[in-house]
């Protein structure tokens, strides 16, 4: 698993752990995607403007909103990402799940 960073990888969901572990670090991984990035920051952005706001106690209480969960860990899932070092220890926790190419 030698890649160079900066380049982009193209990963497929083999199996689908059972852990919780392994599945949130691909859960994580997942969110890399840039269009799973972009649908974030988009209802990131809807939620902020959508907060609604009460008075308690002579101060303002946001009512925040749960995030959505935009991607989903099922097998055979594909999504790219650009490569960076510091996702390596996650790869290699998950690669078992994976397969990954250039």
């Amino acid at each position: 698993m030698n890649f160079t960073p900066g380049s982009t990888i193209r990963c497929t969901v083999n199996s689908v752990p059972v852990a919780k572990g392994p599945y949130e670090t691909l859960e994580r991984l997942m969110r890399r995607d840039p269009s799973a990035a972009k649908a974030l920051r988009r209802s990131q952005k809807a939620r902020r403007q959508t907060t609604t706001t009460k008075g308690r106690g002579g101060r303002v209480w946001y009512q925040r909103q749960q995030c959505g969960k935009i991607v989903k860990v099922r097998s055979g899932q594909t999504w790219s990402m650009t490569y960076t070092p510091d996702i390596a220890p996650d790869l290699r926790s998950v690669e078992s799940y994976l397969s990954i190419s250039a």
